[in-house]
């Protein structure tokens, strides 16, 4: 098994990557990640990968190996890793084919978002303790971003 960069894949010549939070803003892969985990050159790479000079998203292909949604020609191909197992398994016929969710390490960006939310809770609870209640209830909203955040 060898060890992928820090976006939490692993990958060898017989198994496809793995994904970092499949529900949260999905860590994609690059062309280089996709080159280790297929153990395939780059050119080979870029002859498996369904672009068209034409069309900047050209519709789904199941004998290609579809990169994720773009605005730019310019921009990078990314691959959503599912979409980088499905092809090795479909298309390439590897046998061993391994997905592996792993849990992405604490960003800054979701200290200071959890931070924030703390001191609106705080805020919140004054506010209810003043017998101040705001005008629409926000627990529904609460509850389904801390499902999402664990």
């Amino acid at each position: 098994m060898v060890a992928m960069p820090p976006m939490g894949y692993t990958g060898t010549s017989s198994e496809a990557v793995g994904n970092s939070d499949s529900e949260n803003g999905e860590a994609l892969i690059g062309i280089d990640e996709v080159q280790r985990a297929l153990n395939r050159s780059r050119a080979s790479v870029y002859r498996y990968t369904n672009t068209d000079p034409r069309n900047l998203n050209p519709p789904f292909n199941p004998r290609k190996l579809n990169p994720e949604y773009r605005t730019d020609q310019k921009e990078a191909l990314m691959f959503h890793p599912n979409e980088v197992a499905r092809f090795a398994r479909d298309v390439l016929r590897i046998k061993e084919v391994t997905v592996e969710v792993l849990n992405s390490p604490y960003s800054a960006t979701q200290q200071l978002l959890s931070t924030i939310l703390e001191e609106l809770r705080e805020i919140r609870s004054l506010l209810a303790s003043s017998g101040v209640e705001p005008a629409t209830p926000l627990s529904p909203r609460l509850d389904s971003s801390e499902q999402r955040a664990a």
